[in-house]
C-alpha cells in the first residue's frame, strides 16, 4: 500500500484539529503546524468536509474543526474520504474482478489485502493517535522487527 501525500496530510491535519477541541483552527495554522503546503490543505479540508469529518466556517473568525469527536473518526474513514476505496485494482473493487486461469484466485488475494488494511485502519482513531494509545493489535504488529524492515 502506498500512502499518498494527500492521505498523510489529511490525517496530520485532523490530528491538529483534534488537539484544539471544538475551537476553530485557521488553515494557515494547520499548514504551519504540520508543514503542509497550503494549496494542498485547502483541497484536503474540502474533501474532509464533504465526507462529514470536518466542519468549516468562513470569514475572519472562521476556520475548521472536527465534525465529530476524534474517537469516532477512523483512519479508514479518512483514507476513503481522500483516496476512495481502501483496496482497488485498476479502480475496480476486488470482489468485482474475475480472471481466467491461472489467475482465478487472485481476487481472493486482493480481498484479503483489503481485509488486512481494514484490520488496522478501521480500528485506529484520530483520538488513539493523539493520545498515543494505539490498539493492542496494532502495537502487536509493530512489535515484529520484520515490520520495520523494507522489503
Amino acid at each position: 500500500m502506498n500512502v499518498t501525500a494527500r492521505a498523510d496530510y489529511a490525517v496530520r491535519a485532523l490530528l491538529v484539529l483534534a488537539t484544539s477541541g471544538t475551537e476553530l483552527v485557521k488553515a494557515d495554522t494547520v499548514a504551519a503546524a504540520q508543514d503542509i503546503p497550503r494549496h494542498f490543505l485547502d483541497n484536503i479540508l474540502g474533501d474532509l468536509r464533504r465526507a462529514g469529518l470536518v466542519s468549516t466556517q468562513r470569514g475572519a473568525e472562521g476556520g475548521s474543526r472536527l465534525a465529530r469527536p476524534a474517537d469516532q473518526i477512523t483512519l479508514a474513514q479518512v483514507m476513503r474520504a481522500i483516496e476512495g476505496p481502501l483496496a482497488a485494482v485498476r479502480d475496480v473493487r476486488p470482489e468485482a474482478l474475475a480472471y481466467s486461469a491461472p489467475a482465478t484466485r487472485l481476487p481472493d488475494v486482493w480481498v484479503a489485502v483489503r481485509a488486512a488494511l481494514r484490520s488496522v485502519l478501521e480500528h485506529v482513531t484520530i483520538a488513539d493517535i493523539v493520545s498515543g494509545e494505539l490498539p493492542d493489535a496494532v502495537i502487536a504488529l509493530t512489535a515484529d522487527p520484520g515490520a520495520w524492515q523494507s522489503h
